[in-house]
């Protein structure tokens, strides 16, 4: 690939128009060793053991007499008198702040477990409490939004250009940061605030992209890996374009799961015994709102937005099928406005994780330049999967325009490790589950645990008393169930958590209902966030 004017390039060798991540080695990271962490108390309501300290860490770890960024970081410290080090926790992203995940998974875990643990969540770089933090364009997602399908004139092009725009954007206001904004470079520095606790080896939990983030890491420092818990597996193979049109797929699935269930429970919501009448519904509701958005805020891709967290946890599904249901049988806009803003709307919290999202991705690997490519793919999967498809193609667009050359992936296979434990659900939408196969079959020695028929996106952590058992087993034991088969095969099954109940059934057990309590899942989805 010609490498094109203006492009920015980080220190690195180009090959075949690629910038490759230079090899790490034990005396990248400990040159320049960081001091030791200062914790200090910083008690929330939920967590009032909480502490909180901060790291600095170079910007480019190739050069790390330069430039420095901080690194903000969280802990529940350990109480037993077994200590078994740092448990590093990452809810994945890319973009995703991880310092109330300390807080979550200590408060989670067995008590006698997380007891012998430092459990730690830390704001990766450019995210959250880290600086510096990235907010390319603020308020980019500002409703309404051009309609995500281009069926109609114009509608291409403006989400082209708005897409454009956001990348040119982040190229100008951080020409100095965007080189350094990828999973290596975050991956080392995981490593720096390992050095930071004094921990020869870590411990590391991580859901979605946090799963890839632990691969990655493992990778480059394979001897300072002592116990590693992957949950919802990206496919290292697609990273990022391939796994997204894989999504894409996924998703359109997990919306014929909801149509389904939404029929089944037709005595709440009048909206047919069917599914496909369900989905007919839907899609009507989405051409009408396309034409006249309700309450001038949800057009056509809010729309999708709201329902997206649904193909993540169906936790939501209760209340997502009241709204829509009060918009089609009762015209009521209010209804649907209020869905978005609790499940699609974008804070400035969710600027600086898109901003970050689209800097790690683009760099990560190499995307189509070729607006044909993207065009052309999109149509395709979009004739068999039409609830997502063109609304994932622009939220990743700015990477066909990415001021900064793509690095080659990582590639993880890996021989060197301790047994690896993996959590995988059969229906996951976010991180299909084919990832979890492959990422089982490149660690060697791993152990896949698969939540049958299971649905959502972090499994672990979530309710589901079979996954949480070889969970503790691990943390605790270092124990892993027995393979079985080839490595292609799963190790261990769970059945699959229970579907919820419509919030108007009182008859369903408190546990059942959709109504979203401060339960585990739904506390832990809120955490993991949406698109990572």
């Amino acid at each position: 690939m010609t490498k094109r004017p203006g492009i920015l390039l980080a220190a690195g060798v180009t090959v075949a128009g690629l910038v490759t991540a230079a090899p790490a080695t034990a005396e990248t990271a400990a040159r320049h060793a960081p001091d030791r962490l200062t914790w200090t108390d910083c008690p929330t309501k939920t967590y009032p053991r909480l502490q909180c300290s901060s790291v600095s860490s170079p910007l480019d770890h190739d050069d790390p007499s330069g430039r420095r960024i901080t690194l903000a970081l969280s802990r529940i410290p350990h109480t037993a008198t077994t200590f078994q080090g740092p448990l590093f926790v990452n809810p994945g992203g890319p973009g995703g702040s991880g310092l109330s995940m300390a807080g979550f998974v200590a408060s989670s875990l067995p008590k006698a477990v997380a007891a012998q643990y430092d459990v730690i969540g830390f704001d990766p770089r450019g995210v959250g409490k880290s600086r510096p933090a990235l907010d390319c364009v603020p308020k980019y997602f500002e409703p309404p939004r051009p309609a995500s399908v281009p069926d109609a004139p114009g509608v291409e092009e403006a989400n082209r250009n708005r897409a454009r725009s956001f990348a040119e954007a982040c190229g100008q206001k951080y020409p100095d940061l965007l080189p350094y904004m990828d999973t290596v470079s975050a991956a080392k520095d995981l490593d720096v605030i390992r050095e930071a606790t004094g921990s020869g080896q870590i411990n590391y939990f991580g859901y979605s992209y946090g799963t890839y983030l632990g691969a990655v890491y493992a990778k480059l420092f394979p001897e300072r890996v002592r116990r590693l818990v992957l949950d919802s597996n990206v496919d290292p193979d697609g990273v990022w374009y391939d796994d997204n049109i894989g999504q894409n797929y996924a998703f359109d699935a997990r919306h014929k799961a909801f149509a389904a269930w939404v029929a089944k429970h037709d005595s709440s919501y009048r909206l047919g015994s069917d599914p496909a009448e369900v989905e007919a519904a839907w899609y009507a509701m989405r051409k009408a709102v396309g034409a006249r958005p309700a309450g001038g805020k949800v057009g056509t891709a809010e729309l999708e937005d709201t329902f997206l967290p649904g193909g993540y946890y169906n936790g939501y599904w209760p209340s997502l099928a009241e709204a829509f249901a009060a918009y089609v049988n009762d015209h009521d806009e209010d209804a649907l406005v209020k869905a978005y803003q609790r499940y699609g709307a974008v804070d400035a919290k969710g600027d600086n994780g898109y901003a970050v999202y689209s800097a790690v991705q683009c760099r990560d690997a190499e995307w189509p330049r070729p607006w044909s490519t993207w065009r052309n793919d999109s149509w395709r999967v979009q004739a068999k999967a039409p609830f997502y498809t063109w609304n994932n193609t622009w939220y990743n667009a700015p990477c066909a325009d990415w001021p900064v050359e793509p690095l080659n992936p990582v590639r993880v296979t890996n021989r060197s490790l301790p047994p690896v434990l993996l959590f995988q659900a059969t229906e996951d939408a976010a991180t299909p589950y084919e990832g979890g196969i492959t990422l089982h079959r490149q660690l060697h020695g791993s152990r896949l645990v698969v939540e049958q028929g299971g649905g959502n996106h972090g499994i672990t952590l979530s309710g589901n008393d079979c996954l949480d058992t070889y969970l503790a087993d691990y943390l605790a034991k270092g124990a892993v169930p027995r393979a079985k088969g080839s490595r292609a095969d799963p190790d261990a099954f769970c059945a699959k958590s229970p579907d919820p109940q419509p919030l108007t059934d009182q008859a369903a057990p408190k546990s059942a209902r959709g109504a979203e309590s401060a339960t585990r899942g739904s506390i832990l989805h809120r955490l993991l966030g949406f698109r990572g």
